[in-house]
């Protein structure tokens, strides 16, 4: 997707969640007026503020740079930077904040113009009060939403700013490559462009990312690096899966938010996409020895209405690089085996919460029960 052209209104307000969309756009906006204005009159004024008192005088300094011409006559361009008393902050709650707010709104619509021109940049803001109201009447607004895992499309439009990053950079990277990325990462943009830095300058003069660049040097977050259990396990290693729980185990150690219940559940999760993809397959929807574009292009054809509306039951719903990943280590079980999986987990789990014994013991019990050798009987539980 090309760069967005500038906008030809004087008066601009870029907004959303995405804080870092937000502020490359910006950025952008007013490197580009100042380019084509020409002149040193340009001014930034921050308005990121603790309190309404703050929030007064930035209004004021910028009702003031509005009105003081530039000292050359070209042009000057005003930017109004890191506003956070648009939408429901506290600052943005005082009575005389609205009040000025709506002032500075109603000055805004006799303003001459002429050479000056107006950007603002903010995070959240509210639609119903009279300010966005007057500056969506009389200018442009620029709205970027943030990236959520509670959004189905977050994967795609990760991958999409993923892809923008890379380009930018003169570099192109693999279906795969870029999938992973993604996958480590997560949805947060900024940590993905920091990524996509990391990778352009770890490949050199090598025009294409690939899937081993990734697997490298990319940082992982939190859920990816629990993913590595789950994978070993999925990969029936069990060498690299108690190595791994060990690592696990070890970090516990210095991080209090993890647990042994968290590692459990990456592990259910695990079985489950291997349960889930499995019966697509069954169910001819998708084909083994597809590649991942293709893989991914067959997620997409399944009918929705032939999933089932619990999350918890619909592979729709994983991320689609977790279940190409988990296509070819479900061959390496039966389906009697990933029924039996799931049994062992809930055991484990209930024995966690209840059990005097060590959490430690009882997990690599269980994963040894569930990853040992093919054929062998994955039923009862560990004494």
């Amino acid at each position: 997707m090309p760069p967005a052209a500038t906008p030809s209104v004087p008066l601009v307000l870029v907004c959303g969640d995405d804080e870092f969309a937000v502020k490359q756009r910006a950025r952008q906006i007013f490197q580009d007026w100042s380019a084509e204005i020409g002149g040193m009159d340009h001014e930034i004024i921050d308005a990121s503020v603790t309190n309404s008192g703050e929030a007064l005088k930035s209004l004021a300094k910028l009702q003031e740079a509005l009105q003081t011409l530039p000292f050359f006559g070209t042009g000057k361009a005003v930017w109004l930077q890191n506003c956070n008393f648009l939408g429901e902050e506290r600052a943005a709650g005082a009575a005389a904040v609205t009040e000025s707010l709506a002032e500075f709104a109603q000055a805004l619509k006799t303003f001459e113009w002429k050479s000056v021109r107006l950007l603002i940049s903010a995070g959240k803001v509210d639609k119903r009060k009279v300010f966005y109201k007057a500056v969506d009447k009389l200018g442009a607004v620029e709205s970027f939403a943030g990236l959520s895992a509670d959004d189905r499309d977050w994967e795609d439009r990760a991958e999409l700013m993923a892809r923008q990053a890379v380009r930018s950079r003169h570099k192109e990277i693999s279906d795969e490559a870029v999938a992973e990325l993604v996958a480590n990462v997560g949805p947060n943009a900024r940590l993905l462009d920091n990524e996509v830095e990391k990778l352009a300058l770890f490949v050199g003069d090598r025009s294409e990312i690939e899937l081993a660049d990734v697997s490298t040097i990319c940082t992982r977050n939190k859920s990816a690096r629990a993913f590595a259990l789950a994978d070993a396990l999925g990969d029936r290693d069990l060498p690299r899966l108690l190595r791994t729980l060990d690592g696990e185990l070890w970090e516990m150690k210095l991080d209090s938010q993890k647990s042994e219940i968290g590692l459990l559940y990456g592990i259910i999760g695990k079985v489950r996409a291997m349960i889930l993809v499995r019966e697509l397959a069954r169910e001819g929807w998708i084909k083994p020895d597809a590649d991942y574009t293709r893989f991914k292009a067959q997620l997409e054809k399944i009918p929705i209405s032939e999933m089932p509306e619990d999350k918890r039951f619909n592979p729709l719903g994983i991320n689609s690089y977790v279940l190409f990943k988990a296509l070819p280590q479900a061959r390496r079980f039966t389906p009697a085996e990933l029924v039996a999986a799931m049994d062992l987990l809930l055991q484990c789990n209930r024995r966690l919460i209840s059990s005097s014994l060590d959490g430690a013991l009882i997990l690599q019990q269980t994963l040894i029960q569930i990853a040992g050798v093919p054929g062998r009987r994955a039923g009862a539980s560990a004494s």
